[in-house]
């Protein structure tokens, strides 16, 4: 899996649930199933909280929590930035063979304020035009023989994906602005089965918040 990737899902997971361990990050993310779609493993979680926490974008606290230790993180104005940034170029830079990040800051959207997706898709869907206009020109080339038949099935794919996702991309937005789906700010629309591992996450959470008021 590339790195942004990593970054903005364990970054996001951060700053979702803060102060959060990384057993917890590690269980929710796999729960999403990122090691089937996102192609990620339990190793490189660890290793980019480490990462995050070298460069400043997180904090490690190591508590003692009843009978045990356990090191649990927070976002800083420096990760809450990043995360901004690469949620932006995610969901606004369009590569067409290569979509994994949009698909993960996708399913990150709730996260930021319905503003801010929707400015982002609007950016996308101009992108994702001119991204057309240049396939069709290259399939207008490979009409006049320039290409083997081939290439031009190949193209016929990659633009009939494009005016899919451009489709896609039409309705979502328009619900959006429409006030449809949940953004931050705004009463949940969705709420986890009760036997969730996420309500125990919030009950350490309120644990984790105490113990670090107490230091």
């Amino acid at each position: 899996m590339a790195a942004t990737e990593t970054r903005l899902l364990v970054l996001g997971a951060v700053c979702l649930f803060e102060p959060v361990n990384g057993y917890q990050i590690r269980r929710e993310l796999l729960s999403w199933d990122v090691e089937e779609w996102a192609h990620i493993n339990p190793g490189s979680i660890y290793s980019a909280l480490a990462t995050l926490t070298k460069q400043a974008h997180v904090v490690r606290h190591d508590l003692v929590d009843g009978t045990r230790e356990v090191a649990v993180y927070t976002s800083t104005e420096r990760g809450r930035a990043e995360l901004a940034d690469l949620f932006a170029r995610a969901l606004e830079t369009v590569e067409e063979l290569h979509p994994l990040a949009f698909h993960t800051a996708l399913s990150m959207a709730s996260m930021f304020e319905r503003d801010t997706v929707a400015k982002h898709l609007r950016v996308r869907a101009a992108r994702l035009e001119e991204h057309l206009a240049r396939l069709e020109e290259k399939r207008g080339a490979t009409a006049s023989g320039q290409a083997p038949p081939h290439v031009a099935r190949l193209l016929e794919l990659q633009i009939a994906e494009a005016r899919e996702e451009q489709r896609w991309i039409a309705r979502f937005a328009a619900e959006v602005d429409a006030g449809e789906h949940s953004f931050q700010g705004e009463p949940a629309g969705w709420r986890p089965a009760p036997d969730d591992p996420g309500w125990q996450m919030a009950h350490d959470r309120e644990r984790y918040l105490a113990l670090l008021a107490a230091r």
